[in-house]
């Protein structure tokens, strides 16, 4: 709890220094949609109680790792890649995750073959089942923030080619145009796929 709680309290800090109007009601909402104590998955990366608030914080710091080095490597593309959109895209881009999870007790057999309780999630979409990344940009519109257009792109598309329908001809057009359109797009799912890819990944075992 001590770590949910430090992580709580950088993740709340970081969004009021955007000054973004509102961002005292995103706060207010995400503590009772459940965000800082749900999962980050249910069996993947970090599925555990506030796993979802330091997979966030964790997209925040590799999102501003690479910027820092797209910057030195390309100085123009500063003023492309705000910090506060930065914040504001990394922070929340999984939003729609905070009210899915909830805990239930499973009989397993454990390694001896003996069935016992486990704890687990399980995941219901039927809140809202309009899709990933909308879900999150809706929410947070309700929220009352006011979002731009290029941290609604980045939020929408922060699964990259995984969350496009390649039947849609449509969807494949709108992902390669928003990606044309803001850097900040690669940008955010790049640095989720590298957080949940690497900075999460299981230590390996001696």
């Amino acid at each position: 709890m001590a770590e949910i709680s430090e992580n709580k309290e950088r993740f709340c800090s970081l969004l009021r220094s955007t000054e973004r109007e509102n961002i005292e009601y995103v706060i207010e909402d995400l503590e009772t949609y459940g965000f800082f104590e749900a999962p980050a998955s249910v069996r993947n990366h970090y599925n555990y109680p506030g796993g979802l608030l330091a997979h966030s914080l964790n997209v925040y710091d590799m999102a501003m790792t690479l910027r820092e080095g797209i910057i030195k490597m390309r100085p123009e593309m500063e003023k492309s890649l705000p910090v506060n959109s930065i914040i504001l895209s990394s922070l929340l881009h999984d939003t729609c995750k905070s009210n899915i999870y909830r805990r239930v007790t499973r009989k397993r057999r454990n390694e001896i073959g003996i069935w016992e309780d486990v704890e687990e999630y399980e995941v219901n979409y039927s809140a809202l089942p309009i899709g990933h990344g909308e879900k999150s940009i809706v929410m947070l519109l309700r929220m009352g923030l006011d979002l731009e257009d290029d941290e609604i792109m980045a939020i929408r598309w922060h699964m990259g080619a995984w969350d496009v329908d390649r039947t849609s001809i449509e969807q494949d057009k709108n992902y390669r145009e928003a990606q044309r359109r803001s850097p900040l797009v690669a940008l955010l799912h790049s640095a989720d796929t590298l957080a949940a890819q690497i900075l999460e990944r299981d230590q390996p075992t001696e």
